[in-house]
Formats: C-alpha cells, sequence, structure tokens
C-alpha cells in the first residue's frame, strides 16, 4: 500500500470535525423530509405516499398483487412518479426505461414489481455508459444474460442508475454524471459503486433495485443508505458473462433492498432459476434459526486501519445484541494478512488497466480511452510501478480464493464495520481529487470489504446504527 499522511482524524473520519446543515428539499413537491433520527435536525429526502405502491416490501407487493389490491401499471406509474419527484436532490438515473415488451417471463415471481438497473449491464435499446465519459452514447444492441435473468424473474426496471467511472472507488460521484446523494443527507455520498440504486431504494422509490460487488460495492452503498445490502457466495447466482477472462473472479450479481425478507425472497427465486450444483440450496428463509452460533467480531481493518468511534460503537453494540441473543461472542483480531490489501490493490489496478486498454473490446462499444478520469489513470500508472510484483499477488490472490477462510475453522460468522467512518461528504471521493489523495483516503476508509470478493465468502451489510448526525452505519456480518 502507497504511505499514509495525515488528511483528518486518525480514525480517517472527514466527519469528525464538522457540522451537518439542515437540508431543504426545495423542488420536491409531495416528497417527505422527514426527520432522520430523534436526536439531529437534519431531515430525509422520503418520497414514500399513500400511492400503490405504499410503504410495501416486495414481499407486501406480491401479496397485494395476488389479491387484485393493485395493479402492475399503478405500480410501475407509482415508482416513476417517485423517481422523478427526488431525482433531482439525488442525481441518481442515468436514463429512463419506458415500460419494456417483456416476453421471456411476465408471470415470474417478482412479476409487476417496479426495480431499478444498475447502468454496468446492458439493456438492449438503451446505452450503457459506466459512470465514464469514455462510453459510448449509442443504445446497447444486446441483453447482458444477467440482465435477461432478472427480466425473466418479473421485475420491472424505470430506470438505470448510476455508479462512478467503471466502480472504481466507493462514492458515486463522476465527471459524466456528477454527483449521487444520500438521501439521509444530500451533503453525503451515498457510497459505490452501486450508489443510484441505494439512493433511490434508501428514498424510497422502489423496494429493491439491482447492484454488483467486486470490493465492496453492494455492501457500501448498503451501508451508506441503511439498506440490506447481501453480496452472496462466488457462483452462488448467474454470474457475469467475464468471469472467465478474470484471473479471479472478483464480481458478484445482487440486489439492495429495504428488509431482510425481500433479500432472502430474491436469493431463493434467484437460486430457482439458476442453481449452482457445487454449492448447497439456500432455500427461501422465513424465520430465525434455532443454532446458537459461535460468533468472532472485529473492528480494525488490513494494516490495522481504525475506525471512527461511532463506527466502533455500533459494531460494539452489534456484538451486545448477538450475545443477548444467546450466541457464543468474542473479539478478534483482523483475521486477515496485510498483504491482502496490497495484493488485492494490484489486482485492482490490473482490472482499470484492462479496461483502459481494452474497454471497446470488453464492452464491445465503442470507448474513447483518452477520456477517462485521473483516478482510473492513476491506477493504471500504479499498475506500472507495480508490475514486478503483479505475479506474486496474483498467484497469492488465487491460493486464497481456492481455500476455506480458516477464520472459519473456530467461528461461523464473523462481524466487522463495513466502512471506517460515516459516509463522506460529496467531494471528498470524488473525480476532481487528485489520484495520490484519494487513494489514500479510498483504501482508510473501504479497509472491510474486499476480503470476501477475493475468498468468495457471502457478507451482508445490515442497517445496525447511526452516527452522531443521523447518517447510517452498517455492520458487516
Amino acid at each position: 500500500m502507497p504511505p499514509t499522511h495525515d488528511e483528518s482524524a486518525q480514525s480517517g473520519d472527514p466527519t469528525a470535525h464538522e457540522s451537518t446543515p439542515a437540508v431543504d428539499a426545495t423542488g420536491a413537491a409531495s416528497a417527505r423530509s422527514v426527520n432522520s433520527s430523534s436526536d439531529s435536525a437534519t431531515p430525509r429526502i422520503d418520497a414514500t405516499t399513500d400511492d400503490a405502491l405504499g410503504a410495501s416490501d416486495v414481499v407486501d407487493l406480491q401479496d397485494r398483487l395476488r389479491r387484485g389490491e393493485v395493479s402492475r401499471a399503478e405500480l410501475r406509474d407509482a415508482a416513476t412518479a417517485r423517481a422523478h419527484l427526488v431525482n433531482s436532490e439525488l442525481n441518481a438515473v442515468v436514463c429512463w426505461i419506458p415500460e419494456l415488451q417483456q416476453t421471456e417471463s411476465p408471470d415470474g415471481p417478482f412479476a409487476g414489481v417496479p426495480s431499478l438497473l444498475k447502468d454496468n449491464e446492458f439493456l438492449s435499446g438503451y446505452p450503457t455508459r459506466l459512470g465514464s465519459l469514455g462510453m459510448s452514447e449509442e443504445p446497447a444492441t444486446r441483453t447482458t444474460t444477467w440482465t435477461q435473468q432478472f427480466l425473466a424473474m418479473g421485475f420491472d426496471p424505470v430506470a438505470k442508475t448510476t455508479l462512478p467511472e467503471f466502480g472504481l472507488t466507493a462514492s458515486t460521484e463522476s465527471t459524466l454524471q456528477g454527483a449521487t446523494r444520500n438521501p439521509w443527507n444530500l451533503r453525503h455520498s451515498a457510497g459505490g459503486s452501486s450508489g443510484g440504486s441505494a439512493a433511490l431504494v434508501a428514498a424510497g422509490v422502489v423496494p429493491l433495485a439491482h447492484a454488483n460487488d467486486g470490493g465492496g460495492s453492494i455492501r457500501i452503498p448498503a451501508s451508506c443508505c441503511g439498506l440490506v445490502g447481501l453480496k452472496p457466495s462466488r457462483g452462488r447466482i448467474l454470474d457475469i458473462a467475464e468471469r472467465e477472462n478474470m484471473p479471479v473472479n472478483l464480481i458478484t450479481q445482487g440486489v439492495v433492498t429495504r428488509s431482510v425478507r425481500d433479500t432472502a425472497a430474491y436469493f431463493a427465486a434467484a437460486e430457482a432459476a439458476y442453481l449452482n450444483p457445487d454449492l448447497p440450496p439456500i432455500g427461501n428463509i422465513a424465520r430465525p434459526g434455532k443454532t446458537r452460533l459461535r460468533i468472532g467480531f472485529y473492528v480494525e481493518g488490513v494494516a490495522g486501519i481504525g475506525v471512527s468511534p461511532d463506527t466502533e460503537r455500533v459494531v460494539r453494540e452489534g456484538a451486545q445484541l448477538c450475545e443477548d441473543l444467546g450466541h457464543h461472542v468474542s473479539e478478534i483480531n483482523s483475521p486477515h494478512p496485510d498483504r491482502v490489501g496490497r495484493d488485492f490493490l494490484r489486482y485492482w489496478a490490473m482490472l482499470a488497466a484492462s479496461v483502459k486498454r481494452f474497454g471497446g473490446r470488453f464492452y464491445q462499444s465503442a470507448f474513447d480511452p483518452g477520456l477517462t478520469e485521473e483516478f482510473t489513470d492513476g491506477l493504471v500508472e500504479f499498475l506500472n510501478q507495480q508490475i514486478l510484483s503483479v505475479p506474486g499477488s496474483l498467484r497469492r490472490l488465487r491460493k486464497v480464493s481456492r481455500q476455506a477462510d480458516p477464520v472459519f475453522a473456530e467461528h461461523d460468522i464473523v462481524f466487522s464495520p463495513v466502512l471506517a467512518h460515516e459516509p463522506p461528504p460529496i467531494g471528498y471521493l470524488g473525480p476532481e481529487v487528485d489520484f495520490r489523495t484519494h487513494l489514500v483516503r479510498l483504501l482508510r476508509y473501504a479497509a472491510f470489504t474486499a476480503v470476501q470478493n477475493i475468498t468468495g465468502s457471502p457478507a451482508v451489510s445490515l442497517p445496525i446504527g447511526r452516527g452522531r448526525a443521523g447518517l447510517p452505519i452498517g455492520v458487516q456480518f
């Protein structure tokens, strides 16, 4: 890892000395601004109203659709109206999707449930920009296999959502789109890379949206926006087409939701559509298990990276909650060697360089590598400086990806922070930040999520608590 320097507090929390002013939801004619907590005066952007969607989650919408209380058209109209209402505040929509003529499976398990598609999956007839000025505005001529399955399950996407350039950083800010804002406080990041989906779900536009995760991109925005975000086991559900070209397959598909039961229902349906014979089936988990578990928790990231006081408090409160529920809880040291972080960074830089060089071939689209952002270009230069160390890093990452994680010899579940501190202010990880500063900030902030992408282990961010300014803090199990 590159050397760090003192940017703010030792904990790495950029909000340590920041006051959080109230945010006026001007222009949102009927969107509600509600207090995010009893001890905060900061209003929250919330589109929930008494339309067809109401406050329902996906499971409730399925029941209401079966009973004929609402129609598919009413749900789509409500979701579209809500998205238009809040998008001027959140800046989370890349393009709008009129009603699709779905012929694959109009009666899939989620038929009629409105949703969103992250803009790194192709949908025929719509552009795929991946957060980059370098990507063509031309509509895609194909629909990716994963998107086909998502549509066949019945989801009705009303828009494509924002991400940082190529999903390479942990805040959804780009030169192409600008900054996507957190509905809990518009001055703060919604996380990344699935920040557009997370912001709109947290604002009540839809109950579930597509997300994917190559280093934390489901869990990070879920933590920032107070959502449930599960990165499944490697190979658990239908994979990305490019996996065979990756030395280590980091990326998994998934969703962000507002309820645990929606996440469970989604993965049960995804498993029914695609069952990996190498993994034991999950089924639809509808009630708590009875087994008392051995749970280990830790509060330091790789290389001893510390966390903000509020983050540590929320993790320890989670540990106490698990103990109160009857589980056997113990504090452990970070189970991951420091070199994992260095190896992952070199590999991440290699992926950025691959996109920069072969983007047009990867995405089968016109691509101008001269228009990529400073952070992407900086990763390529970092790779050039580290090139002699890359073979060893790839060898170690492959080894880790094939082995059982030794921490689970003594623990059934391990939990930690998702992030080192609360969602940072807009601009903290923006495209205008010089590469070295951006990288140091990113490594301090997102020091807990990449390991599971290497090992292939499942990991979920749960909205356990909030910081003193009312912003969500997730805990990763």
